[in-house]
């Protein structure tokens, strides 16, 4: 039997290992029964990790196969049949051999969801949770018809994401690669142009020359310096302890971090009530919908309202002692346990959430614009006043 490489968390401690499974999904069951959330597993020396070649099923994909999927198995058509139409008219080079796969699995008797469980690169563990769910009831139609709005509404709750940091990211790009041109081209020429004329330099003129001779000199270093920065960064977020670092110290940037909160609150609120009203046990459905957080210490606090609930405690009991979920979800969880309606209270929730995302990350791009502008009319204003302050005096000299 091969063996499996693998790394994961047993409580608040990372861990690694090695583990003899006849099959991936095997060597994960036997973790999870180690009470092991794995986060990463591949098999020993044949899996080379090169993420940057490999091709991706992109989340509009899964939402357009899974909308053409319910609508198959609505009509009536049997399961292969619908795999292989499907796999044959999607576009995506992957997902054409994925589910060509899934449908050689069904076909030797497989169920759907254990035939997706072993392409978890495709399909994570909500989908395959749902999906069992769905054969288990006979109401497969339906769940993958919620399936496909849920990752509609994630879609665009990741569009929002993007909405949030590209705008701000692109103006700093753009901002720096003009200022280092204006250093590293145009001021050197004025440099020239005052020493011809030996004008004497004011100490913001001086500065800038000072400044330009800098970047001229060391430019590529401090390209390759901001790079590494970057990239360690990037490693830092890859560990337990970085991820949560960093995780909390977005959502306490002022003005990104509310944007930031309300996108996992929202988030949350939808994954949980998908797999709830589809089915999946409440513990299952909290440990995926931690997985699907995109935040560390949102997952942190909806395990620890898992295991509370293990205790024998209420959802809402542990999240009204966690300062991520505000009060009104508290509340509304709360009413929702008590009459009975999680899912649908849920629901309502992430509207109410994901419309609030829209007006924050508009308001967040209408306060960022002007202080953007502000910002680039001092540096580049700064710049250019700098050069012209010489000018003034050799003109008040020949007058």
């Amino acid at each position: 039997m091969p063996t499996y490489e693998w790394k994961g968390k047993r409580g608040d401690s990372a861990q690694t290992g090695t583990i003899v499974a006849e099959s991936k999904e095997a060597a994960r069951l036997k973790l999870r029964r180690q009470q092991i959330v794995v986060t990463q597993i591949k098999e020993k020396g044949k899996e080379i990790a090169l993420p940057w070649l490999k091709a991706k099923v992109s989340a509009k994909d899964l939402a357009i196969f899974t909308r053409q999927f319910s609508v198959m198995i609505d009509a009536g058509l049997p399961l292969v049949q619908c795999l292989e139409i499907l796999s044959t008219q999607s576009e995506n080079k992957v997902l054409q051999r994925v589910l060509a796969a899934v449908r050689s699995d069904v076909e030797a008797g497989s169920s759907l969801a254990d035939a997706m469980r072993k392409h978890p690169s495709v399909f994570d563990d909500l989908f395959c949770n749902m999906v069992s769910a769905g054969e288990a009831g006979g109401i497969l139609d339906t769940i993958l018809r919620r399936l496909s709005t849920h990752i509609e509404k994630i879609v665009k709750l990741k569009r929002a994401v993007r909405s949030a940091l590209t705008y701000p990211a692109a103006v700093i790009i753009i901002a720096a690669i003009v200022v280092y041109i204006i250093l590293t081209r145009v001021i050197p020429t004025f440099e020239t142009l005052f020493l011809s004329l030996g004008a004497d330099l004011p100490f913001l003129t001086q500065l800038t020359i000072t400044l330009s001779k800098f970047v001229g000199r060391f430019g590529v270093f401090i390209i390759i310096g901001i790079g590494l920065f970057v990239w360690s960064i990037y490693q830092y977020h890859k560990t337990y302890r970085g991820r949560r670092v960093l995780d909390q110290l977005i959502l306490k940037t002022p003005i990104l971090g509310i944007v930031m909160q309300k996108i996992a609150i929202a988030r949350f609120c939808r994954t949980l009530a998908t797999l709830i009203s589809s089915g999946v046990a409440i513990l299952d459905a909290l440990e995926i919908t931690a997985k699907t957080s995109g935040n560390a210490i949102v997952e942190d606090a909806i395990m620890a309202t898992r295991k509370s609930i293990e205790g024998g405690k209420s959802i809402a009991d542990p999240m009204r002692d966690s300062p991520v979920f505000p009060p009104m979800v508290v509340h509304m969880v709360a009413v929702g346990e008590q009459t009975g309606a999680l899912d649908a209270m849920l629901s309502k929730i992430a509207d109410f959430y994901e419309d609030e995302v829209d007006v924050a990350v508009q308001n967040m791009l209408t306060l960022i614009e002007p202080i953007m502008i502000l910002f680039l009319g001092t540096v580049i204003g700064g710049i250019v006043i700098s050069m012209y302050l010489p000018l003034f005096s050799l003109i008040r000299v020949i007058g």
